[in-house]
């Protein structure tokens, strides 16, 4: 029994104790972490080698023609910043001459307060809104209104043409698209100088509240006035008034 226990007791001592694993681990770490260390520190130690050890002849003309671009390119803003760049004077005289009936010496701007078309509509306004942001003084001519500005606007362009149709100085500037792109371009303004300003004060007709049109007074908007029989039996007749347009309506005599 004493044999079996003794046998046992020397197995448990050949078997490492909690005290000689540690000391094991101290003594075997600092070496660890030495020989890491020395191993990535030799990792980039080469990978710095292959990375930097280039041969510089074959950089060389790489480098050449980076000096002669960036040179060429510096010689090139010295060049370009020492011409000053001359702005184009817009002029009237290239625009078609194109002249309405009395608008010789004026704004003539052509236009329709109609809705059925919204685009149309809200390319009038546009042109309508940069005109008064001038404060230029200019003539509308509203073809939904009056059927006389309409055919004097076609006979002009020599076409059935929709407004808007901005004319100055009897020259045809264009349309919606060619108006805003003259303003977007500083030109428009240009193109308006010397035209007479519209009154200070801004404020609308006190006759028609600046629609341009009254009703007729002579039919009231009927386009129908009473006369005389021709002697056949008819004492009262109704024929056309003569004084108003086909919606009944006459020019204000105080802003037109």
């Amino acid at each position: 029994m004493k044999g079996v226990k003794g046998r046992f007791l020397k197995k448990l001592k050949r078997f490492p104790t909690k005290a000689t694993l540690k000391q094991g681990l101290i003594l075997q770490v600092p070496d660890s972490i030495s020989i890491n260390k020395l191993s990535n520190d030799h990792k980039d130690e080469e990978i710095k080698s292959a990375f930097f050890e280039v041969d510089k002849e074959k950089l060389t003309p790489f480098m050449k023609s980076r000096d002669q671009f960036s040179a060429k390119d510096n010689s090139e803003l010295v060049i370009s910043s020492g011409v000053p760049e001359i702005e184009e004077q817009p002029s009237l005289l290239d625009f078609e001459e194109k002249c309405p009936p009395g608008g010789r010496d004026s704004v003539v701007f052509y236009t329709t307060s109609l809705r059925g078309i919204r685009k149309t509509f809200e390319d009038c306004s546009a042109i309508r809104f940069l005109l008064e942001s001038f404060r230029i003084s200019f003539q509308e001519r509203d073809v939904s209104m009056d059927m006389e500005f309409r055919e004097e606007l076609w006979r002009m362009m020599g076409g059935r043409v929709v407004p808007p149709r901005l004319f100055i100085k009897g020259r045809h500037i264009g349309g919606a698209d060619e108006v805003v792109g003259l303003h977007e371009q500083g030109k428009l303004k240009k193109l308006l100088e010397g035209m007479p300003l519209s009154p200070s004060n801004n404020s609308p007709c006190m006759g028609c509240a600046g629609i341009r049109f009254l009703l007729c007074f002579n039919c009231n908007g009927s386009c129908k006035v009473f006369a005389d029989g021709d002697g056949n039996g008819d004492e009262i007749v109704h024929i056309r008034c003569p004084e108003c347009n086909e919606n009944g309506l006459v020019k204000c005599p105080i802003c037109c």
